[in-house]
């Protein structure tokens, strides 16, 4: 303490506690490269103060607007998976690769999409152009209308995935198989697709229930 000249273990019980300042918070990576027409909304708030975000537009954002490329870290395997976002890999020197978001520290913005359900909510479609994915507006969005993507019918086919979508609301296409290896792999009953994780199994039967 500066004040009674004492080296103490703890707060001084004469002059009390130092006044603490803290860092300012600085945004994550992610979040920086946010283009000044959109914002994040949290839709939802889970366990251990989760947040579930979604991209708005700001502005009215004009069709074949294009975004990218997606950043992400190169990985033989996704370490990272949220049954709202679509999985993403891209050819690169012969080998498949997926791009990997661990935390909002080394992606861009883009990783915050959420998939679309259905067409009528779909606003961008999901494409790999010289080993980079990127995104483009496949009609105009208006302001206050969230951002959603699916495969285009080309990256679909690479991510073996439907490139179709089920009008009814509760209905999600499913999401593509992630592992080739059958070592490691979860297979569904109901289908017989193959899946990396357990998550990812259990997230594609919730889907077959769903159109029970």
């Amino acid at each position: 303490c500066e004040d009674c000249g004492k080296s103490l273990i703890g707060e001084c019980k004469l002059h009390g506690p130092l006044i603490r300042a803290k860092d300012r918070v600085i945004p994550s990576r992610a979040r920086l490269t946010l283009p000044h027409y959109l914002t994040l909304r949290v839709l939802e708030l889970r366990a251990g103060n989760q947040q579930i975000l979604g991209v708005f537009a700001k502005k009215v954002i004009q069709k074949r607007t294009q975004f990218g490329p997606y950043v992400g870290q190169l990985s033989t395997k996704l370490t990272c998976y949220d049954e709202s976002r679509l999985v993403l890999q891209v050819l690169k020197d012969g080998g498949k690769y997926f791009l990997d978001t661990p935390n909002e520290d080394c992606g861009n913005w883009m990783m915050f999409v959420r998939l679309a359900r259905n067409q009528e909510e779909q606003t961008l479609v999901a494409y790999q152009h010289c080993g980079e994915v990127y995104f483009t507006t496949v009609k105009p969005i208006e302001p206050h209308t969230e951002l959603k993507v699916w495969y285009a019918a080309d990256y679909a086919k690479f991510m073996e995935a439907s490139a179709v979508f089920i009008k009814e609301e509760s209905d999600v296409s499913p999401l593509p198989s992630v592992a080739k290896e059958p070592v490691d792999s979860w297979i569904c009953s109901s289908c017989g697709s193959t899946f990396a994780t357990f998550a990812l199994l259990e997230s594609h039967q919730c889907i077959h229930k769903d159109r029970v």
